[in-house]
């Protein structure tokens, strides 16, 4: 629960003191950093090595059909179709630049410090922090299952992984760092270009931001997390759920409650934008979400249905990390039709948001059930040491926050 504690201001000060040391520390060359690394060349779990050094990606969805299975909330659905066809090799090289700081002007932002695996691949923050501390307006999702994605981002406004990659990357907010000074910094890691050579041999020029984004973009795909207790009950293990877990997966996709018609099993959202009006932090502006995207007025306030997956590690919840608990947020839901919306402000709250009266032990037993989608079991690994010999900030950021 510590990670929680950074939504007020003085834990979020504590907070920056804790990063600013990180950030010191991360400019020191690891000392005994290894000279030499050599990539993967076999799949991560879940994916199949093709004759053409393909990683294709299998699991028991696989067997189900769509348009026979699907019902509401029904178990034996098909998920959507996913991404892979990526090499093992351009997997693992983007395993070490998504830990890897030299990604950021300042050589002191990775990835996996606005997604780290030991917190959902989300950050535990309300409002994720980028370059030189600047506080953004939304929470940082999580990654997981990424592969079966088609619209990404809060406000829907990429609509591939490379998209959804590069965005950060050249973001004043996020990494802050320009094309030719990535690439700069790239080409100074001796390590750098010989493992973009392993990874794109058929590229003249294996060093581009191109592959880079490839690269990203071929890690992303590979986390998958498809084995909770709910999809073993799903593939036919009755003994799977418990039994709290169980009457929560009927209110879950009850016609009072709702959920299962925006958060869809297999892949628990239905990857579309809906304005449910949940509270911004105090003293903030209404973030207009997609309505920014779409050029819509209707969509003010409307942000991409979240993944459940992985629910229980991700606090806190909604775009702004508004609510610091499965508890709060699930509470919110049958508080009543626009009961946070600020009076004299108009928004077209989705259709589904009503007032189902969920009872306090309903709502206790949702939790229990979102709890169920919890799956880490191919967590990939961290890497001990990056190419660049540059401190992870990540993980020991994670620790910091445990203590």
């Amino acid at each position: 629960m510590t990670k929680y504690l950074i939504n007020n201001k003085a834990n979020r000060n504590a907070f920056s003191c804790i990063f600013a040391t990180l950030i010191a520390m991360s400019f020191t060359l690891a000392q005994s950093a290894e000279s030499t690394f050599a990539l993967a060349d076999k799949c991560p779990p879940s994916f199949a090595l093709d004759n053409n050094n393909q990683c294709q990606l299998r699991n028991l969805y696989q067997l189900y059909d769509s348009l026979q299975d699907r019902g509401l909330g029904g178990l034996k659905t098909a998920l959507p179709k996913h991404r892979d066809g990526f090499s093992p090799q351009q997997i693992d090289l983007g395993r070490l630049l998504f830990f890897d700081p030299v990604l950021s002007a300042d050589k002191n932002l990775s990835c996996a410090n606005c997604h780290n695996p030991t917190l959902g691949f989300s950050d535990g923050m309300d409002r994720s922090v980028g370059a030189r501390g600047q506080v953004s307006q939304r929470s940082s999702p999580t990654l997981w299952n990424s592969a079966f994605l088609s619209v990404f981002l809060w406000d829907a406004r990429a609509h591939s992984l490379e998209e959804q990659a590069i965005g950060p990357l050249f973001s004043d907010k996020e990494m802050a760092n320009t094309p030719e000074q990535l690439l700069s910094n790239l080409n100074q890691v001796a390590a750098y270009p010989k493992l973009f050579e392993q990874a794109f041999p058929a590229s003249k020029d294996a060093l581009t931001i191109d592959n880079t984004v490839t690269a990203l973009s071929a890690f992303q795909s590979s986390l998958i997390s498809l084995n909770s207790a709910y999809d073993r009950y799903a593939h036919g293990d009755a003994k799977a759920l418990s039994s709290h877990e169980l009457e929560g997966l009927n209110v879950f996709r009850s016609f009072v409650a709702r959920c299962s018609q925006c958060h869809t099993p297999p892949l628990f959202t239905n990857q579309q934008v809906a304005v449910i009006g949940t509270p911004e932090p105090a003293g903030l502006p209404r973030d207009v979400g997609a309505a920014e995207t779409f050029n819509a007025k209707r969509l003010t306030g409307g942000f991409k249905v979240p993944t459940l997956r992985n629910i229980a590690r991700t606090a806190p919840y909604m775009h702004s990390g508004r609510f610091a608990t499965l508890r709060e947020a699930a509470e919110f839901y049958t508080k009543g039709r626009g009961h946070a919306v600020p009076e004299g402000e108009e928004l077209l709250l989705h259709w589904h948001i009503s007032d189902p009266k969920l009872t306090d032990t309903e709502l206790d037993r949702l939790v229990d059930f979102m709890g169920a989608l919890s799956d880490e079991s191919f967590m990939p690994k961290t890497p001990n040491q990056v190419p660049s010999g540059l401190l992870n900030t990540s993980t020991s950021l994670a620790a910091a926050l445990e203590k």
